[in-house]
């Protein structure tokens, strides 16, 4: 006699509850071994304030230890999950400190492009850009109706990338001069120099020996170049910035503090020109 499974009102009720908790139990499991997929992090975002977009970098690092929102000199705000971050919380975050952006974004340096008619400091002297039009030559330095001018050959389309190698190749010889006097005065080699474009920085230097400075140096005063070229080299002798670190500066720049001084004050806008 086949077995017949016959339900009161009561037990239809368990089975019911019963039936619906290991459907339960089941999802739990699929959604243990089948998790679903956390949103993907994206390479940039955007957030809107005072009414424009603004874009924002978006990186993961495995170094950082909590979310972080900075601002650099140039080029977009930037967003730094750890390792484990998830995006909605990223997302949480940013929405959180729109205020401070928003307030940060207005004490930013000005961009000022690399365009003919433009006036850019050249070893912190005033100098106009002008295109000449010619397809040869070189970037020279000119005076036009009594005004320090640079002269770039080319359209005007051709000045950012021209003025540009042309600026580097000045910072390069200055830096490169300076490094040397410096390192002959503290006793150590510089294996290289060479020029980088750095967000936030003006120099570096490796234990090799090899010293890398931002080309927009070129840009400020001579003693302000000086300083950071003495600042790079004494870090051959002290990796650090502790008090015998200063010490090393000062042998090999006695008058530091001035130029230490000129770049906090200007830095940041040095760091706004040649960018669009």
């Amino acid at each position: 006699m086949p077995l017949l499974l016959t339900t009161t009102p009561l037990s239809r009720g368990v089975f019911l509850s019963s039936a619906f908790h290991l459907e339960s139990v089941m999802i739990s499991r699929m959604n243990f071994l089948f998790p679903a997929k956390a949103p993907k992090v994206p390479a940039a975002t955007s957030l809107v304030i005072d009414g424009e977009p603004v874009e924002i970098t978006v990186k993961v690092s495995p170094r950082a230890k909590s979310y972080r929102l900075t601002v650099p000199h140039h080029g977009n705000p930037v967003l730094t999950l750890p390792r484990t971050g998830r995006w909605p919380e990223a997302e949480g975050f940013l929405n959180r400190h729109r205020g401070w952006l928003a307030a940060r974004l207005k004490r930013s340096a000005p961009r000022t492009a690399f365009a003919d008619g433009e006036v850019l400091p050249l070893r912190g002297v005033s100098h106009r850009i002008h295109a000449t039009g010619r397809l040869r030559g070189r970037v020279e330095v000119s005076e036009i109706d009594g005004e320090l001018s640079l002269l770039v050959p080319g359209e005007a389309a051709h000045i950012p990338r021209r003025l540009t190698e042309w600026l580097k190749a000045e910072a390069q010889r200055d830096l490169a001069e300076r490094s040397d006097i410096h390192a002959a005065t503290l006793g150590v080699e510089v294996k290289s120099v060479s020029m980088r474009s750095q967000a936030t920085r003006w120099g570096s230097c490796s234990s090799s020996g090899r010293l890398n400075y931002n080309w927009r140096l070129i840009l400020a005063p001579p003693f302000v170049l000086d300083y950071v070229a003495a600042h790079e080299v004494a870090h051959l002798v002290h990796m650090n910035h502790s008090p015998n670190f200063w010490k090393a500066v000062e042998r090999a720049l006695p008058d530091m503090t001035k130029g230490k001084a000129w770049l906090k004050a200007h830095g940041k806008v040095l760091m706004g020109y040649g960018l669009e």
